[in-house]
């Protein structure tokens, strides 16, 4: 159960499991002491679309309204790539994310993270087929489903490792459905990509601010990584056991600019899928309360 003493304003959690059903997560979420969790609506490395019954929407929103949870964020599929030049996996991967969108309005999930696409030819058309995309897709599915586009660690030909980047891809959507799109920033991509969060964190977040904006910083991954500083590998490590150590952690944790942002983590579960995460989590309300 959560302590009667938390932060009213946070909101800290992981990833958590939905298998038996989406239903099962709020419950997930409060065995390992969240107020925020992440969810696949749908089985990601599949392109299968799950149809969501009245009486499984219903049981979800019953679970969670019961749940100490005061945020739930989706993620979406790890097989749709909106920037593709390729016609067919284009056209496959716009039905899933109109479908992904479709579920989170059902369910009443209001922030849904999306990896922007892989260019695989030209950088600059696949911005605009991933903006593009983007824009088909909100309208679509009209409503308060927000699309917080997650920065990359910049392996390969995947779209988002440069904040520059990502805000040309944000500013390249329709103004109609623009206000509807904000970021999920990872510690582990950022770091991965380039970005000092230990050496110079302040100027990592000023610079943000500078070119996309602090107000549009809707989630945030707090995950450490196994790799070295900009070494473009996307491998998460337990929160102070990699290459980012305590320092940034800490930084965020007790930054009031970031109090009321959705932090979760996506670190390695171990083999029960509870332990870890909760170590994890008393790990970060501890820096939270102390500055040592």
């Amino acid at each position: 159960m959560t302590p009667p003493k938390r932060d009213p304003n946070e909101r800290l959690g992981a990833h958590v499991s939905t298998q038996g059903g989406i239903q099962t997560a709020p419950d997930r979420g409060r065995a390992i002491g969240a107020t925020a969790i992440q969810v696949f609506t749908k089985t990601p490395s599949q392109w299968k679309e799950p149809a969501l019954s009245d009486e499984t929407v219903r049981e979800f929103r019953r679970c969670l309204e019961a749940s100490d949870l005061r945020t739930v964020v989706s993620h979406d599929s790890y097989l749709i790539n909106l920037a593709s030049p390729d016609r067919g996996l284009s056209e496959r991967s716009r039905r899933s994310f109109i479908a992904e969108l479709g579920r989170c309005r059902a369910l009443g999930i209001p922030l849904l993270v999306s990896h922007p696409g892989n260019y695989i030819t030209d950088r600059n058309l696949g911005i605009r087929r991933n903006a593009r995309q983007y824009t088909d897709c909100l309208r679509k599915i009209p409503g308060d489903v927000r699309l917080l586009i997650e920065g990359t660690a910049g392996s390969g030909t995947a779209l988002g490792s440069t904040l520059e980047e990502l805000a040309e891809l944000r500013d390249s959507i329709a103004d109609d459905v623009r206000e509807r799109v904000g970021f999920c920033a990872d510690t582990c991509h950022l770091y991965s990509a380039g970005y000092d969060l230990v050496g110079d964190f302040d100027s990592v977040w000023e610079r943000w601010d500078a070119v996309i904006g602090l107000r549009h910083l809707g989630c945030l991954h707090l995950n450490d990584s196994k790799t070295p500083f900009a070494s473009h590998r996307d491998r998460h490590e337990l929160i102070a056991e990699g290459s980012l150590g305590h320092g940034p952690f800490r930084r965020i944790m007790r930054d009031p600019r970031f109090r009321h942002i959705p932090k979760i983590l996506e670190t390695p579960k171990g083999d029960d899928m509870v332990t870890n995460d909760r170590r994890m989590l008393r790990r970060l309300r501890g820096y939270a309360r102390t500055s040592a």
